[in-house]
């Protein structure tokens, strides 16, 4: 058991849910396309597919198909919370693999990690997207995020 290691991180998935809703709230006004979001990112337009019908079938988004369809927020950015966003993205978070290892029984270290995972997500709880916009720079973060 490493207790020590990398950072903890979140999984790709989660990356690109966060990045697919920033951009999306960033562009309000109008339906975005998963090929302009994965140009916007320089990511891969398979990957965002998946993303994009998992956020769509959670209700975060919603995705209209056909000529003229697209993406967009299923309700306004200060609806979305990001803790809840991330819990379903990320699932049961595991940091060190104490499930599978034979002191999880009794080792008071299974304990405190989940304590921390739910102070992780305690903490995002307190944020909504419009939060997580308005405390970065929403100009800014708009005009990166336009596709030339």
């Amino acid at each position: 058991m490493h207790l020590y290691g990398p950072t903890m991180r979140l999984t790709q998935f989660s990356d690109y849910a966060v990045r697919v809703v920033l951009y999306l709230a960033t562009h309000a006004d109008r339906l975005c396309s998963i090929h302009e979001i994965a140009q916007a990112y320089g990511i891969s337009q398979n990957h965002l597919m998946k993303v994009v019908s998992d956020l769509a079938g959670a209700e975060y988004i919603h995705s209209l198909r056909g000529r003229g369809g697209g993406i967009r927020l299923a309700r306004p950015a200060a609806e979305i919370n990001i803790g809840q966003l991330l819990r379903h993205t990320e699932g049961q978070i595991d940091l060190v693999g104490c499930g599978s290892c034979i002191l999880a029984p009794a080792c008071g270290m299974t304990c405190a990690l989940r304590e921390a995972v739910g102070q992780f997500f305690l903490a995002l709880d307190r944020y909504s997207l419009a939060d997580i916009i308005a405390k970065g720079r929403p100009a800014q973060l708009r005009q990166i995020l336009t596709v030339q």
